[in-house]
């Protein structure tokens, strides 16, 4: 399980400084999110590329190659092959690095290599929208700021020892206009992320900005060290197949006499490939009913809060139930569904994310339509109707696998998801009627 710090905040308040000495300190990945817009911004003056010719940015994206080395304790940047550390910090690249970066063409793509340099590393990343774009579920986010003359007296201070020749005067100007430039962007604009700490740093040392950044790190990997204690995922052995056989006949039994559970076009359920299992959700017992009558093991996702109880984490881990954490796009939780898919298993889920009953309206969560546009594994949709109330009668309503493999292995486009989770959720609603 990777670790993530993600540092956001305008020019000149550190945040270059204390990365570095954040990840000697704690040994985690930097990767300079600025410096792989500097790279294009320096690519793009070398081959004289406009600023609106989206043709020759695309093949320019395509063809471009950044690489991050740490030599000798200093971060060095490479692109293609060439050491261009210092020259992307000069002058001209520094006047227009602001409006490269604000085409949404370049930060996609750059947002897809930051993410690709971060796979599977704890990791360390300052930028402007580490925590709004590249990686909103950072294990720490934060925002550090400053005092813009402040920053200027750094930037210039900087530049003097580097000998790049810029007055003071011209260095405020360039921080000022930049400033504007990264907060009104249409995509990826500088902002505070929710749930990330602001740190002003204009009268605070980098000692000073590292210790308190220090704290909050220490006290995550203290909670990160409990959790992958409570919901490390127990290895499959035969006694383990033996008891959830055992607990699975039982509930059963149960839910065929208590709850009268009636499944419907069943064999729409395939039994030889992965499969994600979309449901509404109505009951807490709803997703309990759909693993024991299941001749599929499906995998569920849970609000990780159900594993603080005992008998409920045992049952979590019988089953392999994959914690998420609630209200947050949870990645870890999202790249162990679509390694449990690639392994041929099946997840289930619920879009609504809670129960709602099918609220009209309510906000339905992509998760489900981007598992499956990234893997290309079907959805089978399922309507659970009728009531959980003893001796009442329970539907599970079998939809037609939906397939959505035209997009396996990319990155699925916010328009794609929305229209993916709408078809999903309307098979879901329809097949709900039966036994209305």
């Amino acid at each position: 399980m990777s670790f993530i710090v993600g540092i956001d905040g305008p020019s000149g308040t550190g945040k270059g400084t204390v990365t570095k000495r954040l990840a000697k300190k704690y040994n985690l990945l930097n990767i300079d999110t600025g410096a792989t817009y500097r790279c294009v911004t320096l690519e793009m003056l070398r081959k004289n590329i406009q600023l609106d010719d989206e043709e020759k940015i695309a093949k320019m994206l395509q063809d471009i190659n950044i690489e991050m080395k740490n030599i000798d304790g200093n971060l060095h940047v490479f692109l293609d092959g060439e050491d261009v550390s210092e020259e992307i910090r000069g002058k001209e690249v520094s006047q227009n690095v602001s409006q490269v970066s604000s085409i949404k063409q370049i930060r996609l793509e750059m947002a897809k290599l930051q993410r690709k340099m971060a796979q599977g590393q704890d990791t360390i990343m300052e930028g402007r929208d580490i925590c709004t774009v590249v990686f909103p579920t950072a294990d720490i986010k934060i925002y550090l700021d400053a005092d813009d003359g402040e920053r200027a007296k750094r930037r210039y201070k900087q530049n003097q020892e580097k000998g790049i020749d810029m007055s003071y005067e011209e260095v405020l100007e360039n921080i000022r206009k930049r400033d504007k430039i990264d907060k009104e962007k249409e995509y990826g604009a500088l902002k505070v992320a929710p749930g990330a700490h602001v740190i002003d740093s204009t009268n605070m040392s980098i000692k000073q900005v590292e210790k308190e950044i220090s704290k909050l790190i220490d006290k995550k990997l203290k909670d990160k060290k409990k959790e992958v204690k409570i919901y490390r995922i127990r290895p499959e052995t035969p006694w383990k197949k033996f008891v959830r056989a055992v607990v699975k006949g039982i509930l059963y039994g149960f839910y065929r006499i208590v709850f009268r559970i009636e499944k419907i076009n069943e064999e729409n359920l395939p039994l030889d490939e992965s499969t994600i299992v979309c449901a509404n959700h109505l009951n807490i017992w709803d997703a309990v009913g759909l693993v024991v009558s299941s001749k599929r093991r499906i995998i569920f996702i849970a609000k990780e809060d159900l594993f603080n109880n005992a008998f409920l984490s045992w049952i979590g881990h019988l089953f392999d139930v994959i914690p998420i954490k609630r209200g947050m796009r949870d990645m870890e939780a999202m790249k162990r569904c679509i390694k449990c898919l690639k392994n041929g298993q099946t997840i289930g889920l619920f879009p609504e994310g809670t129960r709602r009953g099918l609220e009209k309206g309510a906000k339905v969560q992509n998760g489900a339509a981007y598992m499956a546009l990234k893997t290309g594994v079907r959805v089978v949709p399922v309507g659970i109707s009728g009531s959980f109330k003893p001796f009442s009668k329970v539907y599970l309503n079998y939809g037609k696998p939906l397939d959505f493999s035209q997009n396996k292995d990319k990155i699925p486009e916010k328009d794609q998801l929305n229209e993916a989770t709408k078809q999903i959720m309307d098979n879901i609603i329809m097949l709900t009627n039966i036994g209305k």
